[in-house]
C-alpha cells in the first residue's frame, strides 16, 4: 500500500506546477484534468485492471499515460492507430519524458534508458535480404531501371542497421519495387531461410523481446495476435501494461485480422517468387514459368471485369457471367501451380513456401465460393490496382474479451473519440468490454468563445446534382474572407471532385488543393506553404491531423459522415442487428456517424490560442431527431444559421 502511495504521489508532483513536466516542457500549462487522467492510468497499472479513458483534445494524453507507465518499471506496450504516431512517440515524446526522469532527483534508481525502447512496424517495412540476394542472381534477366534501384538498395543494405525502408533516402518508400524486396506474413521462410540469422526482422525482434517500451501500431498488434503459430512470425512480446492509443480504430482494424482475405497482391507475390524461383535455382523446370504466367493472366483478367472503385457482397458477384468463369478459371491457375510446387518443393524453400500458400489461397476461395456462415460478411472490394476478397467477422467482442481476460494484466484504451452522447455504451459492446472502468475527461479548450458552428440554411439535398454547386456557392464568401486557411472534409470521393471543379471555376485569393494530386504529406506540407490553402479531402483527414495556430482556422464539413448504405459489412451489421431485434439505425449507423464527426470536428481546435470556424453542410443536424445526439456528442460551441455571424465572427478573430 506505501508503494502505491508512493508511486501515485511521484504522478501527482510530475504532473503539477512546479513538477517534472513544467520542468521539462517549454511553456507547460497545468491541467487538472490532465493530472487526473494520469493518477487514474497509475491506479490501473497498479491494480492490473482495464481502463477506458476519452481524453478531449488539449488534455495531453499522450504524457498522461507515458509518466505513470515509465514510472511503472512495468514492460509496456504501446500500441497507436498510425505510423505517424508511432514516430512522434519514438522521435520526440518517448525522449523527452526519459531524459526527464533520468535528471530528475525523483526518478528511480531504475529509470529507463533509451536503447531500451524499440519501435515495431509491420514485415514489409523491412528489407528482406534472401529477397534481394535472390534478385542480384538474376540481374540478367532483369530490366535496366529496375536493376539500377535495386543495386541502390543492394549499396544500402550494407550500411543500415535497421533495414526499415522509410529510411532509404534513395528510394521513396512507396516505390513499388519494395513489394519485391520485403516479406509478409505469408511469404515469409522464417527460420528455414538462409539469412535467418541477418534478417532484420529477427533482429529487431530479439530487440523487442528485451525491451521495456515497445511501439506499435494497431494493425501490426492485431496481426501477430492472429497468428496460429507461437514461432518466427509472431514479433511482439508478452508485456505487463497494453496501451491503445487512437483505440476509436481497434474494432474495426481487429476486424481485419480475425477475418481471412485474399488480395491480388498476395496472388501477384506467389506469381513473382514462382517466377523468381525458375530464374536463380530451378532452370531445369519450365513448368514455373508456365504455372506463373497462367496465374499472372488469370489475375489481370479477373481484374478488368470487376471494374473500378467498388465494394459489395461476394456472393452476388460470385454468379455473374463473366465473373464466375474467370473466378473458376483463377481456381484452377492455383491448383496448377500447386501441382507443379508439390513435385519439386523439396529442393527449394521458396518453393516450399508457395506451396503453403497457394493451397491456403484455394482453400480461402473455395470456402468463400461455397460458404455463407451466420455472423460474417462476405465482400470483395476493388480499386485501381488491386482487388480483395475477404470474409470478415461482424463483431470481434468475443474475440477481443477473450484476449484481454486471458491473463490478469493492465489495459489501457484511450481516444478523443470513444463516447457518443456521453455514453461509452457503444464502444464497449464493440470490444467486449461492458464492465471495463470508464472515464471521460473533457477538453480544457474555451470552445465557446474559440470556434462557431455553422450549419447553412435552404441546402439542397444530399444527392441533388447542383449540390456542389450551391456549397460553393454558399461557402465562397466564407472561404475569401478568411483567406483560405480551410479544410473541406468531404464523405464521398464523388463529391469531392464535384467540388474541384466548382471551386476551379471561381478561385480567387486562395489556393486549391485536392487529395489524389499528390501525396498525403506533401499536401499538408504545401498547404502550410501557402498560409491560404484550402484543401478538399476525404477520409484519411479526417483524424491524425494536427495543426496548430491560423494556418487552419475554418473546417467544413458536406454532410454526416454516415457509411453509405451499400456497403456490404454494413449491410450485414444491419440485417444481424434486425434479427437480434434491434433498431440497426439507432445502435449502428448514428454512433458510427457520430465518432466519425467528432473526428473531423477535432480538426479545427488543437491549441488554446486557436479560433475557427465549423460549417456542417446538412440539415439533418437540425432538423432531424438524431440531430441532437450529434450536437451533445460535439463540443459545447455557440451555434448559428445565419452568415453574417459567421462573417463577423471571423473578422474579429481575424484582426
Amino acid at each position: 500500500m506505501k508503494e502505491m502511495e508512493n508511486y501515485k504521489r511521484l504522478i501527482l508532483q510530475d504532473f503539477s506546477k512546479n513538477g517534472l513536466l513544467a520542468h521539462s516542457i517549454e511553456n507547460f500549462i497545468h491541467r487538472k484534468s490532465q493530472a487526473d487522467l494520469a493518477e487514474l492510468i497509475a491506479e490501473s497499472i497498479q491494480s492490473k485492471s482495464i481502463l477506458i479513458a476519452e481524453a478531449g483534445t488539449g488534455i495531453g494524453k499522450t504524457f498522461a499515460y507515458l509518466l505513470p507507465a515509465l514510472r511503472s518499471n512495468q514492460k509496456i506496450l504501446i500500441s497507436t492507430g498510425s505510423k505517424a504516431l508511432q514516430d512522434q512517440l519514438f522521435n520526440k515524446d518517448l525522449p523527452l519524458i526519459l531524459n526527464a526522469l533520468k535528471k530528475e532527483s525523483l526518478a528511480y534508481d531504475k529509470a529507463i534508458e533509451i536503447q531500451n525502447v524499440v519501435l515495431l512496424k509491420g514485415r514489409s517495412n523491412y528489407l528482406c535480404l534472401e529477397k534481394l540476394d535472390q534478385y542480384m542472381q538474376s540481374s540478367n534477366l532483369i530490366d535496366k531501371t529496375f536493376l539500377s534501384s535495386i543495386v541502390q538498395i543492394k549499396n544500402w543494405s550494407i550500411s543500415t542497421s535497421t533495414g526499415d525502408i522509410s529510411q532509404c533516402y534513395d528510394i521513396t518508400e512507396d516505390n513499388f519495387i519494395w513489394s519485391f524486396l520485403t516479406s509478409t506474413n505469408d511469404n515469409c521462410l522464417g527460420a528455414s531461410c538462409p539469412r535467418y540469422e541477418d534478417c532484420f526482422v529477427n533482429q529487431i525482434r530479439k530487440r523487442a523481446l528485451d525491451a521495456n517500451v515497445v511501439i506499435v501500431n494497431h494493425h501490426l498488434f492485431f496481426a501477430d495476435i492472429s497468428l496460429k503459430t507461437n514461432g518466427f512470425g509472431k514479433i511482439i512480446p508478452d508485456m505487463d501494461v497494453l496501451i491503445f492509443d487512437e483505440a476509436h480504430q481497434v474494432p474495426d482494424i481487429a476486424c481485419q485480422y480475425y477475418g481471412e482475405q485474399l488480395s491480388s497482391k498476395q496472388l501477384y507475390s506467389i506469381a513473382d517468387d514462382l517466377q523468381l524461383s525458375y530464374r536463380t535455382q530451378l532452370r531445369d523446370v519450365k513448368q514455373l514459368q508456365t504455372s506463373s504466367d497462367y496465374l499472372l493472366q488469370t489475375i489481370k483478367q479477373l481484374r478488368l471485369v470487376l471494374g473500378d472503385n467498388s465494394k459489395g457482397n461476394f456472393h452476388i458477384i460470385k454468379n455473374h457471367k463473366e465473373i464466375k468463369p474467370l473466378i473458376n478459371k483463377l481456381l484452377d491457375a492455383l491448383n496448377f501451380s500447386k501441382e507443379v510446387c508439390s513435385t519439386i518443393s523439396i529442393r527449394n524453400e521458396l518453393i516450399e513456401s508457395c506451396y503453403e500458400r497457394l493451397d491456403k489461397a484455394l482453400n480461402f476461395l473455395n470456402k468463400l465460393n461455397q460458404t455463407n456462415m451466420q455472423g460474417y460478411s462476405y465482400w470483395f472490394e476493388v480499386n485501381r490496382s488491386n482487388f480483395t476478397f475477404a470474409c470478415t467477422p461482424l463483431s470481434v467482442a468475443p474475440m477481443i474479451n477473450e484476449l484481454v481476460f486471458k491473463e490478469k494484466r493492465c489495459w489501457i484504451f484511450t481516444s478523443a473519440t470513444l463516447t457518443t452522447n456521453n455514453s461509452f455504451q457503444y464502444f464497449n459492446n464493440k470490444i467486449g468490454l461492458t464492465l471495463a472502468k470508464t472515464a471521460i475527461f473533457d477538453s480544457p479548450f474555451d470552445y465557446q468563445n474559440q470556434s462557431l458552428l455553422y450549419v447553412p440554411r435552404y441546402l439542397l439535398a444530399q444527392n441533388h446534382s447542383e449540390s456542389a454547386h450551391q456549397l460553393v456557392n454558399i461557402l465562397k464568401p466564407i472561404i475569401e474572407m478568411n483567406r483560405g486557411r480551410c479544410f473541406f472534409l468531404c464523405t464521398s470521393h464523388l463529391m469531392l471532385k464535384s467540388l474541384a471543379v466548382e471551386f476551379r471555376k471561381t478561385i480567387n485569393n486562395f489556393t486549391l488543393f485536392v487529395q489524389g494530386e499528390m501525396s498525403k504529406s506533401k499536401l499538408l506540407e504545401k498547404f502550410i506553404e501557402s498560409g491560404n490553402g484550402l484543401l478538399l479531402a476525404t477520409n484519411s483527414f479526417w483524424e491524425g491531423i494536427d495543426i496548430k495556430g491560423d494556418i487552419l482556422s475554418c473546417v467544413i464539413i458536406d454532410k454526416l459522415p454516415f457509411q453509405s448504405p451499400d456497403d456490404p459489412i454494413l449491410k450485414a451489421k444491419i440485417e444481424d442487428a434486425m434479427l437480434r431485434g434491434l433498431n440497426a439505425f439507432e445502435e449502428i449507423q448514428i454512433p458510427e456517424a457520430i465518432i466519425t464527426l467528432k473526428q473531423g470536428v477535432g480538426r479545427l481546435i488543437r491549441d488554446a490560442q486557436d479560433h475557427g470556424v465549423i460549417i456542417i453542410c446538412d440539415n439533418r443536424l437540425v432538423i432531424k431527431h438524431y440531430g441532437s445526439q450529434f450536437i451533445k456528442s460535439l463540443p459545447s460551441m455557440t451555434r448559428t444559421r445565419d452568415l453574417h455571424k459567421v462573417m463577423k465572427f471571423l473578422s474579429e478573430k481575424n484582426k
